[in-house]
């Protein structure tokens, strides 16, 4: 094994690491670090690049194959999380940029770490890869338009300037990462390795620049603000879990909905309200790309000794079935 590809799986595997560090260094070194906020955009693209030059056709394989849990899955990512953020900000009565900044976590597609989290729960991981494709390539629709009806009463929302910034920071790098990997496969083959490497760098710079540029909101507001995206992202969790289980889903799908549901792009929401609105309405997908890797990881460790324990249990009543 390469030391590059150790060294990327070592990053992959302290992710929530990193983004302590970025936080620490974003409130110690906010004058230096802010200046990084003009670049999220890019920064953000360059990891939608990264998911672009990892897509393969067998991610769209599952569709086909599971249409059903597929689209439950997309469907309760667009729903329970924009309605829960509108339901926080309007039962907590949020100021405008806070409430805006939840709904506009709540309004996007899941992140990519998902698809890392549910592998280490025991999920199904295809189903999550799945999802995770669906949800980005409909955001530029289905956020901008999701984003005016759930935040207007705060703010000024123009579908047509979000629609284009979505466009630019999602969907182009993605299609120009799928395009790399489909026609310059020896270049995509060379930089597997070191695309989580700079994936990882990206959303620890787009963290500490936005905790840099709002350190003292952060401290004044900051044990309510933690508050409010952990609530939100729990409630993503939980109910994702249950109403797949409604839908008398399998374990590993339940599984793999409640991640995709509780974890948002949150980078996305970062880049959206830097673009777009005050600053102080970037905070929350901030302080959300940091809590949903501690309690992704937990939820992970729950369910994978879970299921090791059921193996185990099956495997000693096979055994004793036999004697």
């Amino acid at each position: 094994m390469s030391n590059i590809k150790k060294f990327s799986q070592f990053i992959n595997k302290t992710f929530v690491l990193w983004m302590l560090v970025a936080a620490i260094l974003g409130f110690s070194f906010p004058n230096i670090i802010a200046q990084v906020a003009p670049y999220i955009p890019y920064l953000l693209g360059i990891v939608m690049f990264g998911m672009g030059m990892t897509i393969s056709t067998n991610d769209f394989k599952e569709v086909f194959k599971s249409p059903k849990s597929v689209l439950i899955g997309v469907i309760l990512q667009y729903t329970i999380m924009p309605i829960t953020a509108y339901l926080i900000a309007k039962g907590f009565n949020l100021s405008p940029d806070i409430a805006l900044g939840v709904i506009l976590v709540g309004c996007c597609p899941g992140g990519t770490a998902s698809n890392v989290i549910s592998y280490l729960a025991k999920a199904n991981t295809a189903l999550s890869v799945s999802i995770t494709t669906v949800s980005t390539l409909l955001a530029p629709i289905v956020t901008p338009s999701l984003i005016y009806l759930f935040a207007r009463e705060w703010l000024q929302v123009s579908f047509a300037s979000m629609f284009i910034s979505v466009v630019q920071v999602v969907l182009i790098p993605i299609i120009l990462g799928f395009i790399v990997q489909r026609f310059f496969k020896p270049v995509a083959e060379k930089s597997v390795d070191i695309l989580p490497i700079i994936s990882v760098v990206s959303i620890s710079l787009i963290l500490s620049s936005v905790v840099a540029g709002n350190k003292v909101q952060i401290i004044e507001t900051g044990l309510i603000m933690f508050g409010v995206v952990l609530l939100h992202n729990i409630s993503g969790l939980t109910i994702g879990y249950l109403l797949a289980k409604i839908f008398k889903l399998n374990r590993p799908d339940k599984r793999a909905i409640s991640i995709e549901v509780g974890m948002q792009n949150s980078g996305l929401a970062v880049s959206l309200a830097t673009a777009h609105f005050n600053p102080l309405s970037a905070v929350p997908g901030a302080i959300f790309s940091f809590i949903h890797l501690l309690t992704g990881p937990t939820i992970a460790i729950i369910w994978s000794n879970q299921t090791k324990r059921t193996k185990r249990k099956h495997h000693y009543s096979t055994a004793t079935d036999q004697v």
